[in-house]
């Protein structure tokens, strides 16, 4: 007998109940603990790309500091100590959620207190040690979203994840690089750090999700059984392959965006206000769409409509390279791209959620977003090198060219993942 992909498909809704699934207080949390997670993330990407461009690091240095992102690509590691184990307080899902959070708190602080001019090799430590909560996080954040909402509320449950994640990140981002003209950045870390108390508040708040499924019994079955069940899947290895590729343009050309605006001449104040403040709302209109038109037509139909959508807007920055220093013109570019992407990622995590088993949700989510993270570290990390060798124009055209494999990928699978169902 073969082996069925679980939720393989998106059960399409009418449209009413798209928007009765929508104003709910699990809603509400996964928006929250979307904050939480998108936060930490631009501290160890834009914002400090802008404070070691401000320093005087060189290209291939800022872009080698993806590297400090490995933990997300590797926190399938530790991920079954958190479905084994469950901390004395709050419970499995909530209270390792809580000691993750208090963590990062510290962190972020102490990444503010380094000194990319004078002391880079602690800055790199700093940030690689804020990743590692970090990502520890996402893997609790991601069971816990899987384990309190129904099947057919996953896609809509990442649309507002992924809307409360860009929420996060335009404070890293669009707010630290306002409040860096007007204050040094050691300070911005600091507020960064105040602002993981809406997370920490939320997780007290928040019931513990049902552990109806039961847990693994022993860290041994904790470690072997999660790989184990998605392995033995048809087409496993393709569907991580698929992983990998999806967005694989779209994060290697986000790790070069910053350094570009400020070498086309935009200031941060021009950058936080067009490229995070006004791009935020189109981001969110683009997650809570996306979230719904899943809902609505299913998740293969939605992977590859948005999946050409981000080629073509990556395509938007050759454009602005060409162009130079045009206000308008990057406020058009960065309109196309964030609708585009916030459909994609909408998409893209409710796939990944439907993929994972409830017994072994934190395992196999975090061996899926691994693969997901893979291109923000391995694929990122010579971006700046990359720049160097073909410029602007050529590098943008590469990372539209890169997203084709991925999109091929989704209509093969789609065929065979469907006739391959009991």
């Amino acid at each position: 007998m073969k082996h069925a992909h679980p939720q393989l498909e998106q059960h399409k809704s009418s449209w009413l109940q798209v928007f009765q699934s929508l104003f709910t207080g699990r809603m509400l949390i996964a928006f929250v603990m979307g904050f939480s997670g998108g936060l930490p993330l631009l501290l160890t990407g834009s914002l400090l790309q802008a404070w070691m461009f401000d320093v005087g690091v060189d290209l291939g240095t800022i872009g080698l500091f993806a590297l400090v992102g490995l933990p997300y690509t590797l926190k399938f590691v530790w991920a079954p100590l958190m479905d084994r184990y469950s901390p004395t307080l709050l419970g499995r899902r909530r209270g390792w959620l809580f000691i993750w959070q208090l963590c990062l708190t510290a962190s972020i602080a102490l990444l503010g207190f380094s000194s990319p001019s004078q002391m880079l090799l602690m800055t790199a430590l700093a940030a690689l040690l804020l990743s590692f909560f970090s990502a520890s996080q996402d893997i609790v954040i991601d069971a816990y979203r899987r384990e309190s909402l129904e099947d057919d509320e996953q896609g809509m449950g990442a649309s507002l994840y992924v809307g409360g994640y860009r929420t996060g990140m335009l404070l890293a981002t669009g707010g630290g690089l306002f409040l860096a003209d007007h204050m040094a950045f050691h300070w911005v870390y600091l507020i960064m750090a105040a602002s993981m108390s809406a997370g920490l508040v939320a997780t007290l708040l928040a019931p513990e999700p049902d552990s109806e499924h039961g847990k693994p019994e022993t860290l041994q079955e904790a470690v072997i059984k999660p790989f184990k069940e998605y392995f033995t899947r048809d087409y496993a290895i393709i569907i991580l392959i698929f992983i990998f590729l999806y967005k694989v343009g779209d994060t290697m050309a986000g790790q070069m965006t910053t350094p570009l605006y400020l070498d086309l001449g935009f200031t941060k104040t021009e950058i936080a206000g067009i490229v995070k403040v006004f791009g935020f709302p189109i981001t969110l209109v683009g997650t809570f769409v996306g979230g719904m038109l899943v809902m609505r037509h299913g998740i293969y139909r939605s992977l590859l409509w948005f999946g050409i959508l981000q080629s073509v807007s990556t395509a938007g920055f050759i454009w602005l390279a060409d162009t130079g220093y045009d206000l308008p013109l990057l406020t058009l570019v960065i309109a196309f791209e964030n609708l585009s992407a916030g459909l994609g990622t909408a998409a893209y995590i409710g796939f990944i959620a439907s993929l994972t088993d409830k017994r072994f949700t934190a395992t196999q989510f975090a061996l899926l977003t691994s693969f997901m993270g893979m291109p923000r570290v391995f694929a990122a990390a010579p971006t700046g090198y990359m720049v160097d060798a073909v410029g602007w124009s050529g590098f943008f055209l590469l990372c539209t060219l890169i997203a084709i494999p991925g999109i091929l990928l989704i209509i093969w699978l789609h065929k065979r993942l469907i006739a391959s169902q009991p």
